[in-house]
């Protein structure tokens, strides 16, 4: 059962999600950053504008708000300017027929046979272009699932093995990327390579802490400069190596011995011509959040703009923060995060960071005595929390009473990596569904004096 009180702050604490959401609308955040102007098309925004009297424009979006930006960009750019049709790739629920683009649907987060096809097919549309025209990328969070292009020797069967045993290792997206990258044909400045005759621009929705654009989709468009022999390190760090792929392995071991070309470094001049803008990030749906916050009567603290580490630990961290804040809370507080942290799989549950850190915190709240009024929301923004249908969770002070009273033992189903059941039983499951957009996870936590 849950209270009148606490009805109240949960949908407080989702409105506050929704306007983090709001802000990483991926149409508007285009729309902002591509004008047409009486010389042709413009890029930037403010003073900051990069126009050019191209020929003809080659339309790529890729990532889970390929279809709202790609939308987007048509209604700027005139019809027979575009080198028809373009190219959007998204996850499947995400797929929207949008005018004067071939939309492909392919498989997030992990690749499939849909996205190799929709990468083949892009890397053929490139094969026509040419000086003075130029090639607009629009890039969101998702891309490095959803284009797979394994490099030749290794099959997207191998990637693929590879890629799950980095998703159970623990290890960080910045890490799994740089495995990704030197597995690819398009990640790591590939794309970039595929264009250099043309000018190119990408329009970046960021998805990860720090917004580095050789992170996001695994940097297509940008320099790299982490190595093979970084990869094989990370594949070693989390002592995978011994399980992968010998495909994957011995494509990873010539690379590292010169071998194989390495990725496009900086200073490059293939990226003479291209250039980049940042249109949205967690960063600006965070800043949205406390906004929201205000506005709703609360004080608001920023806990991290770069939330990171392993859920289950970060959730006690946050705690252990919230229990010295309630000893003297005299006012209504929003403490907020964002970022993206990571799960070590060491059970065979079902659920996702989110939901882990969610159960984690239910749990840490008791252990710890959090004794004010409190709920706490963790949810990805694009709708999708690991392998399940939900994109995160909302927990109060009675999910645990509501998830034993359903005869389940929230602790053992943390340690099973099984936050989903526990949470479905307790009604603490955020499904919204696929929202358009990604630039990682929100963090909200309401504390109330004397409640």
């Amino acid at each position: 059962m849950i209270l009148a009180a606490e009805s109240a702050e949960r949908a407080t604490a989702q409105a506050m999600f929704q306007a983090g959401l709001a802000a990483a609308d991926p149409h508007a955040c285009v729309r902002k950053y591509l004008h047409l102007t009486d010389a042709g098309i413009a890029i930037g925004c403010g003073d900051n504008l990069r126009s050019g009297t191209w020929r003809r424009i080659h339309l790529l979006s890729f990532g889970k708000a390929a279809c709202a930006m790609a939308n987007a960009a048509t209604e700027v750019i005139p019809e027979n300017w575009l080198a028809a049709p373009g190219i959007a790739i998204t996850n499947y629920e995400n797929v929207v027929a949008v005018n004067k683009i071939q939309v492909f649907g392919a498989g997030h987060p992990l690749p499939d046979q849909a996205g190799l096809q929709a990468a083949e097919n892009l890397i053929n549309r490139l094969k026509p272009v040419q000086a003075g025209e130029l090639v607009l990328v629009l890039v969101s969070g998702g891309g490095s699932a959803l284009l797979p292009c394994p490099v030749a020797g290794v099959s997207l069967a191998d990637k693929l093995a590879t890629t799950q045993l980095l998703l159970a290792s623990g290890a960080d997206i910045n890490q799994i990327n740089c495995v990704r990258k030197h597995l690819s044909r398009l990640k790591g400045g590939g794309l970039a390579r595929l264009t250099a005759t043309a000018d190119l621009h990408a329009l970046v929705l960021s998805d990860v802490l720090d917004d580095d654009l050789s992170v996001i989709a695994s940097g297509p468009t940008v320099p790299d400069d982490t190595t093979f022999a970084q990869a094989i390190e990370i594949l070693q760090a989390y002592r995978v190596w011994p399980q992968l792929p010998d495909n994957v392995k011995t494509h990873l071991r010539a690379g590292s011995r010169g071998l194989h070309a390495e990725t496009p470094k900086s200073g490059d001049p293939i990226f003479e011509n291209a250039g980049h803008d940042l249109i949205g990030s967690n960063a600006l749906s965070v800043d949205a959040a406390v906004a929201a916050a205000k506005s709703s009567g609360y004080a608001a603290e920023l806990f991290s703009k770069q939330l990171s580490g392993e859920a289950r630990l970060v959730a006690e961290q946050l705690c252990r923060h919230a229990v010295t804040i309630s000893r003297d809370l005299h006012q209504p507080l929003a403490i907020i995060a964002g970022g993206e942290t990571t799960v070590t799989l060491r059970g065979t549950g079902k659920g996702g960071r989110n939901q882990e850190l969610a159960l984690a915190f239910a749990i840490a709240a008791e252990t710890y005595g959090l004794h004010c009024g409190w709920t706490f929301l963790s949810a990805g923004s694009d709708g999708r929390d690991g392998p399940t249908d939900a994109a995160g969770a909302i927990v109060d002070r009675g999910s645990l009473t509501r998830i034993r009273a359903a005869a389940i033992d929230p602790t053992a189903m943390l340690n099973d990596n099984n936050a989903y059941p526990a949470l479905d039983a307790a009604n603490d499951l955020i499904k919204c569904g696929a929202t358009g957009t990604n630039v990682a996870d929100l963090q909200i936590l309401l504390l109330h004096p004397n409640a």
